[in-house]
């Protein structure tokens, strides 16, 4: 990504967040902003995703993150910036 700085963001979601296909919604909005990382849900109720790439494709991820998917009702976003570690590719872990 020449001339666009390499970003990596970690990612907290809370609300209404598990079991309205936030995961798979995530993939594909990831694939259609080319940043590579990963999503799961985590046991406190929160969707976690790792968003890493070119600094305005993550900004668009969290910014996505920040409404979801139509049946998703997010109340917060918490967003920690990270060193990139180089992730390829997108997809849910378990």
């Amino acid at each position: 990504m020449v001339g666009q700085e390499h970003v990596r963001a970690h990612v907290w979601i809370s609300g209404r967040v598990q079991g309205v296909f936030f995961r798979a919604s995530t993939v594909d909005e990831a694939a259609a902003n080319g940043v590579a990382g990963w999503v799961r849900n985590s046991s406190d109720g929160r969707v976690e995703a790792v968003c890493e790439g070119g600094r305005s494709a993550v900004e668009a991820m969290i910014a996505w993150c920040r409404t979801g998917p139509p049946a998703a009702r997010v109340s917060s976003v918490e967003v920690v910036w990270e060193e990139p570690k180089g992730e390829h590719g997108f997809g849910v872990q378990h």
